[in-house]
């Protein structure tokens, strides 16, 4: 039976390489709807804990995995690579230190399926990156195989969190290397999901992921910039962005924050800024809105200073209590989240911190930030009223915002989460 009607009738058996925060949604998704699963991964924690029906992402419950543990087995063994029809790719694409995209997930792994590639397998690439990747890095390492294969990229669109949009909702953008992928990977995602968007080319969809985020990342920019111009003349950005919300059309609200966070909008601008390099072209808006958001943290830490210094108590040498470590609200992500660079700031000017998460009891495990010397706390009355101040980073909807107030000396709040507690104007300043 070809490839096609395979997919038809749900007999092909997809591959998910990456298990986690796209590549497990990926995996309940197509276990879902009748497919055989298989997931490949490095992380033999991972693997282990899959295995025992345990979930380590809060969006996939345990339950959830226990339902589909007859269409879904996890693996280490790359070699099974051959087993499947086609081949999901959901590895990380993250920055160098010097701002270049490290490629080097997406290479290994093409490396390695080309070791296992046989006849007539779909592959297609989910992780984000700039245009021409799939042409220009997997293809050449897939083509080494010397079998006939078909190969496509379909960006990723995971919010999580997101309980209105699951990927089952979510429209498929996908591009094909040649017509015959397209329609596979059409096929292929059409089966799993409510609408299919196919584009002409494998470039076409790699930039439509970017552009989705560069739109965000900017706009956030804008409203951070505007944050920082209104506080000095003493007009509150949240209300402005509330009377400006009124208006019907021609205006889509974003809001102010203590930096970026997550795996996409930090990150995937400055995927294309470094490709248009290339061709002699300045993306200055890009360029602008990066050093606008990296500097939101700075600012932070800047206005508790100012916070603390207004009540006669100096940075160096203050206690203050971080809470939220997650990029964003109700989440168990800690992807880029400006907690941690708040965090190196803060205990760099001499600052003791303690934290707090209601998705961390204990401090996730970070690869920039591992020297990091917070200890996470238990969020008593006790833990509220012993720091010089408490900063909320993320505003999770679990917190109590009125005991925090009642109970802190000083609430220094980067989300307007206070913006309803009776009694916070003398006590809560916004940054």
């Amino acid at each position: 039976m070809n490839l096609e009607r395979l997919i038809r009738a749900r007999k092909a058996v997809v591959g998910v390489i990456g298990l986690g925060y796209v590549g497990l949604p990926l995996v309940r998704l197509f276990a879902t709807k009748g497919f055989r699963v298989l997931g490949f991964d490095t992380d033999p924690a991972k693997i282990e804990k899959l295995r025992c029906g345990e979930s380590y992402i809060r969006s996939i419950p345990g339950a959830t995995l226990r339902k589909i543990r007859r269409k879904f087995e996890p693996t280490a063994d790359f070699r099974r690579l051959r087993e499947a029809d086609a081949i999901l790719i959901c590895v990380p694409t993250p920055l160098l230190e010097d701002g270049r995209p490290d490629l080097s997930h997406i290479r290994t792994t093409a490396q390695t399926i080309g070791k296992n590639l046989r006849e007539g397998q779909l592959v297609v690439l989910e992780s984000t990156t700039y245009p021409g990747t799939t042409r220009e890095i997997m293809k050449p390492e897939l083509d080494k195989a010397g079998v006939t294969y078909h190969l496509a990229f379909s960006p990723e669109r995971e919010d999580p969190g997101n309980r209105k949009w699951t990927n089952a909702d979510i429209p498929k953008v996908v591009g094909g290397i040649d017509g015959e992928s397209l329609r596979l990977a059409a096929a292929l995602y059409g089966s799993a999901v409510k609408r299919v968007v196919e584009v002409s080319s494998c470039e076409v969809a790699e930039s439509s992921k970017l552009l989705e985020n560069i739109y965000r990342c900017v706009n956030i920019a804008l409203v951070n910039e505007l944050k920082m111009c209104l506080e000095k003349m003493g007009i509150d950005v949240w209300e402005v962005i509330a009377a400006a919300s009124t208006k019907p059309f021609g205006f889509h609200p974003f809001f102010p924050g203590p930096g970026l966070g997550g795996h996409c909008i930090p990150i995937d601008p400055f995927y294309l800024s470094w490709k248009a390099r290339e061709y002699q072209f300045a993306t200055r808006f890009i360029d602008l809105a990066g050093e606008i958001n990296v500097q939101m943290p700075y600012y932070v830490t800047g206005r508790l200073e100012e916070a603390l210094k207004a009540r006669g108590r100096a940075l160096t040498g203050s206690t203050v209590l971080v809470l939220g470590l997650a990029y964003k609200r109700d989440i168990d992500d800690p992807r880029e989240s400006p907690s941690f660079k708040i965090i190196e700031l803060l205990e760099a000017r001499g600052v003791t911190v303690r934290c707090h998460d209601p998705y961390f009891p204990k401090l996730p495990a970070m690869r920039h930030y591992r020297h990091l010397k917070v200890k996470p706390v238990e969020l008593t009355d006790k833990a509220l009223s012993g720091p010089d101040a408490v900063l909320i980073v993320t505003d999770h909807s679990s917190y109590d915002y009125g005991r925090i107030v009642k109970h802190a000396r000083l609430v220094v709040d980067t989300r307007n989460a206070c913006r309803d507690v009776k009694g916070a104007a003398g006590k809560v300043v916004r940054a």
